[in-house]
């Protein structure tokens, strides 16, 4: 061996059992499943669009109208899960008279 092998080898040696001294930490416990929240029974103005398949702004121009039935929680305005499914009825028994 010539010397910066030697010299190379004992580097790794060293290297080796610095690292064998060194405490490996333990791996962290699983965190617990993600409990899955309950379907809320108000939705956004927004959210209710989505539902629909419209835009917001009709989606908000319905509530004005009252044709949407919404509510006000504070400042906040909330559609009922009930009101969209009323909604869609009423135009589909309009649409079959």
């Amino acid at each position: 061996m010539t010397a910066n092998t030697a010299q190379l080898a004992a580097t790794l040696a060293s290297l080796a059992a610095m690292l064998a001294e060194q405490e490996i930490p333990e791996p962290a416990a699983p965190a617990p499943p993600a409990r899955k929240m309950p379907d809320r029974v108000l939705l956004t103005v927004e959210e209710a669009a989505e539902q629909l398949g419209i835009g917001r702004t009709k989606t908000y121009a319905l509530v004005k109208a009252g044709e949407l039935e919404s509510v006000q929680i504070g400042r906040l305005r909330r559609v009922p899960k009930a009101a969209i499914e009323d909604y869609a009825n009423r135009l589909i028994s309009q649409r079959n008279a």
